[in-house]
């Protein structure tokens, strides 16, 4: 696995948003999330794929692609960290020239949503460890959940340590009105905990190297030269823990989701499964399908074990999970996750 220099005083924050960007009312919390980024000792480089939100994307997908692929190329850039996510990442995929990248130095790409659509695939394909965190609009002074607020902090781990992060306890409902207040931070408003769907067959821990992201886009690369399982299981004999968290979908497209990753063969090159909690609200007809209907029904009889409502995606805050690490993930009383970066 191929690590990115850890970010501390002095490295460079490269900015674009190669699916949506931001609109004018979202400046001020921007502004205040860079100066706060400069306060801490990092360069900022804002490139011009940052704002708009034209067919729901910040450019032309040539821009996106050109400001995209400079950066990475850059080897005095450290990290790429979009505003947040969006719709359309996936379009980048057969365009980016992967070719070249196996001759740069590594560059983080660190967030989730949409973002996870490009992070996971340069773990899968360049071997390159990636973040699933906290989004870089999510981080202003007062985000001050331990989750969110130590995100930078896990990603200046040297190469050969690690870190460990507990269960949040409580999420946030909703999202704050960033536009009328921009310096909000969540409110976590809900009790919460992870849970064993499917225990393993003996210990309370599953263990191997992380990869994953939004479940509503990597549904559509599992098993393609984009996202290959299977190759990361046999170059990793420590094994593969999938995380996935549910945006946008129904109980019923989770329910054909997971007989899909079935048909691909998807969960016969993983030692576990960890799942997020879902974003989407819950039928109100009593005798309709559940989200938890779903994940039970296609799920309880896959062989690996299974946790669910963890502190991954849409309803935060966020866990900050290193695609390609080593990964740890213990649940009993409380969930603990423990990655090296090694």
């Amino acid at each position: 696995m191929k690590y990115p220099n850890p970010l501390r005083q002095g490295s460079t924050i490269a900015v674009t948003a190669f699916s949506s960007g931001i609109a004018k009312e979202h400046q001020p919390r921007f502004d205040l999330i860079k100066q706060h980024l400069e306060s801490q000792g990092f360069n900022v480089v804002v490139g011009g794929c940052l704002y708009g939100q034209l067919k729901h994307v910040s450019a032309p997908i040539e821009q996106r692609l050109e400001e995209l692929m400079a950066f990475l190329l850059d080897d005095e850039i450290d990290a790429i960290y979009p505003p947040w996510g969006g719709e359309l990442a996936m379009e980048l995929l057969p365009l980016i020239d992967f070719a070249k990248l196996e001759h740069v130095r590594p560059k983080w790409i660190l967030g989730f949503s949409d973002i996870s659509t490009i992070a996971a695939v340069f773990t899968s394909k360049l071997r390159w460890a990636t973040g699933h965190c906290s989004n870089l609009m999510d981080l202003v002074p007062e985000a001050t959940d331990p989750l969110t607020s130590n995100t930078l902090n896990h990603l200046a781990t040297p190469l050969g340590e690690s870190f460990s992060q507990r269960a949040s306890g409580s999420y946030a409902s909703q999202w704050p009105d960033i536009a009328n207040y921009p310096a909000s931070g969540i409110s976590p408003d809900t009790s919460s905990n992870w849970k064993w769907l499917v225990k393993p067959e003996s210990g309370l821990a599953v263990e191997g190297r992380l990869i994953g992201g939004c479940w509503d886009t990597l549904l559509h690369l599992f098993e393609t030269e984009y996202l290959d399982l299977a190759a990361l299981s046999r170059d990793y004999p420590e094994g593969v823990l999938l995380y996935l968290e549910n945006a946008e979908m129904s109980p019923t497209d989770v329910s054909r989701t997971l007989l899909s990753m079935k048909f691909k063969g998807v969960f016969k090159h993983i030692n576990g499964l960890l799942l997020g909690r879902s974003a989407v609200p819950e039928p109100t007809d009593e005798e309709a399908l559940t989200y938890y209907d779903a994940i039970q029904n296609g799920l309880a009889n896959i062989g690996i074990p299974v946790i669910y409502d963890m502190d991954i995606g849409h309803l935060p805050p966020n866990l900050t999970l290193i695609n390609g690490a080593l990964a740890r993930v213990k649940l009993d009383e409380t969930g603990t996750i423990w990655q090296a970066l090694s």
